[in-house]
């Protein structure tokens, strides 16, 4: 087939100009010698394009044998074609969540069938350890769902990484999403040394710890799920902290008792937040920042839910943002409010 020869120096050129001019043919491997590059052309190419890079750099258009490319998924679903029928495939949900080593995916009941392969294809495309698959919504007060293993080593603990930072965990018997990641790094940029910290339903630490390892500040990691407070008391062992971590077990209506009033407090339970927003207003020092999430339709009714529990106290939002969507028409909101005594 048709291709390019360059001298080596400047193959990289000529590979971008090739690459964004879509004159590259991918589905055969690039191959060189001591001196020169050879790269494969699309049959159709441009011959303006190819002379134009003629016109620049010392090239041999000609005939050259090529070596066929590995095959490269674009997606898991790509290694199900001609083992599941096409109408199925259709159904596939492509988008999964990756913690650690495990792969989670959703999966409709009407590919229940076929669920074993559906798991192994992710597998392969994924080259993690292990595949499972949601057999319940997030539930109850601990904050777990139920995981079916579909494919893999089947072991549900696992280390996952983020921002410079180790988080373990089982996600069968804890709560940790990976899609926050952006939102917790947002509220570490906003905390200042020296702060008290408590964050109500702090799971395994994953902003408490992330906030450590940046600021000198002391955190109270609270949350009645005693599995939840295991994985935390690991993950402030094996990080590098700045600041001060203490992982607290028990609902947070009795645990605050015995803790100092907070300079921020921190609230992602976007489900039942609001429930528990009087005793933040409580707990928080005059010019303390509320870190309140909730799950709403609009913004409006985040922030009046706030503002009613602060009653006669001046709030000011200092911002508020979608941080995801939860449903169609409904979204996880982020809120940021100072409230002042």
């Amino acid at each position: 087939m048709k291709g390019i020869k360059i001298i080596k120096k400047n193959a990289n050129d000529v590979r971008k100009i090739l690459i964004s001019n879509k004159q590259l043919c991918t589905k055969y491997k690039v191959k060189n010698d001591d001196n020169y590059v050879y790269f494969p052309l699309v049959s159709d190419y441009d011959e303006d394009i190819i002379n134009d890079i003629s016109d620049n750099y010392p090239i041999t258009i000609s005939e050259f044998e090529y070596d066929m490319a590995e095959y490269r998924a674009t997606n898991f679903v790509d290694y199900l074609v001609d083992k599941i029928p096409e109408e199925k495939l259709e159904e596939i949900r492509k988008s999964f969540d990756v913690i650690g080593d495990i792969v989670i995916l959703e999966i409709p009941e009407e590919l229940e069938d076929d669920k074993v392969l559906i798991g192994q294809a992710a597998l392969k495309f994924t080259k993690r350890k292990s595949v499972y698959c949601k057999k319940s919504k997030v539930q109850g007060i601990t904050r777990t769902r139920q995981l079916e293993y579909l494919a893999g080593i089947d072991n549900l603990e696992t280390v996952h990484k983020e921002f410079g930072l180790r988080f373990m965990l089982n996600p069968s018997t804890v709560y940790y999403s990976p899609r926050l990641a952006t939102e917790r790094s947002r509220i570490v940029k906003q905390v200042k040394d020296n702060e008290t910290i408590l964050d109500f339903f702090a799971g395994i630490g994953s902003f408490t710890v992330s906030i450590a390892h940046k600021r000198d500040v002391v955190a109270y990691n609270i949350d009645i799920n005693p599995e939840a407070i295991k994985y935390a008391e690991k993950n402030i062992e094996i990080n590098r902290l700045i600041g001060k971590v203490i992982p607290c077990l028990g609902d947070v209506r009795d645990v605050v008792k015995d803790l100092p009033d907070a300079d921020r407090i921190i609230m992602n339970l976007p489900g039942t937040s609001r429930e528990f927003l009087p005793l933040a207003v409580k707990k928080l020092k005059s010019g303390g920042i509320l870190n309140y999430y909730e799950f709403s339709s609009d913004e409006d009714s985040v922030i009046e839910h706030v503002k009613q529990a602060s009653g006669d106290y001046e709030t000011e939002i200092l911002d508020i943002r979608q941080v995801r969507s939860q449903s169609p028409g409904v979204w996880h909101y982020g809120v940021d409010v100072k409230i002042i005594k």
